[in-house]
């Protein structure tokens, strides 16, 4: 896959972003109810007083940790997280096609944070690439294709 692709074979943004919003659904779901266990109702709660950037163990672990592992064992195992999955698209190596390796996947993973700073600008950059890429698939050397 060394050779570029059509650019309409590429997961665009606005495809990409939907992608996003099913698979933030499908965390917020799986972690709700653990982060309410553990700190009630008021967790949510958005007229709160500002608290610490996290509550405590439970929502380091089902807020921060289990979203990483789990996107990066998907984007490893499967090429796609759910989202991704449902809108048939996969994340490649940029260069081969092939599925990304451990390292890719981390990268990538960290690669998102930066992007999103500021402003989501290294998200966006994907909506002008000709290759669709955004900051994270940059220095993952990734490429989001549709199936």
């Amino acid at each position: 896959m060394s050779e570029y692709l059509p650019p309409e074979r590429y997961g665009g943004f606005w495809l990409r972003f939907l992608a996003l919003l099913i698979d933030t659904l499908i965390f917020e779901v799986i972690s709700a109810p653990f982060l309410i266990l553990a700190y009630g109702l008021d967790y949510y709660n958005w007229n709160r007083e500002a608290g610490a950037f996290i509550e405590g163990p439970v929502e380091l672990l089902v807020g921060w940790i289990m979203p990483a592992v789990l996107t990066v064992l998907f984007w490893r195992y499967k090429r796609a997280t759910p989202g991704k999955m449902l809108l048939k698209m996969e994340v490649v190596d940029a260069d081969t096609g092939e599925t990304l390796s451990w390292g890719q996947c981390v990268l990538r993973y960290i690669g998102l944070f930066l992007a999103a700073l500021p402003c989501g600008i290294g998200l966006v950059m994907a909506a002008f690439d000709k290759r669709k890429q955004g900051l994270h698939d940059r220095f993952a050397n990734s490429v989001v294709k549709r199936k």
